[in-house]
């Protein structure tokens, strides 16, 4: 019996990424953006692209439709929904340079005030 390995390669990518640069992973890798904005999609033949990271509006949150062009209505970023969050729960900290708060407590709170994840957009 051969066995083959396979190799999936994972990029965790930012706004600035250019088409030269996504040809240099191999055939396969699944690019993870972790800015604002999606990555322009050149290898979608070869390559899976994720969306930015994104949570779905609970439905007790009015006049919320869209915030961004390129996700479902009532669908946001993950870092939108952290600023309000961070507003409803009251918190004073601001996570600049090394200090960033406790993973655990923000995606507790987020699931608490009604987010959900959005797995796939």
């Amino acid at each position: 019996m051969i066995q083959t390995a396979l190799r999936v390669q994972v990029w965790l990518i930012g706004e600035n990424l250019d088409g030269s640069e996504q040809f240099r992973p191999q055939k396969g890798t699944q690019f993870i953006p972790y800015s604002q904005f999606p990555p322009r999609m050149i290898r979608n033949n070869c390559c899976t692209y994720s969306t930015t990271p994104a949570m779905v509006v609970p439905k007790t949150l009015h006049n919320m439709h869209s915030c961004e062009n390129w996700l479902p209505r009532r669908v946001m970023s993950a870092w939108r929904v952290a600023g309000i969050v961070h507003a409803l729960e009251g918190w004073s900290e601001h996570e600049c340079g090394d200090t960033v708060l406790d993973m655990e407590k923000v995606w507790s709170a987020a699931i608490r005030h009604g987010f959900c994840p959005v797995a796939r957009v």
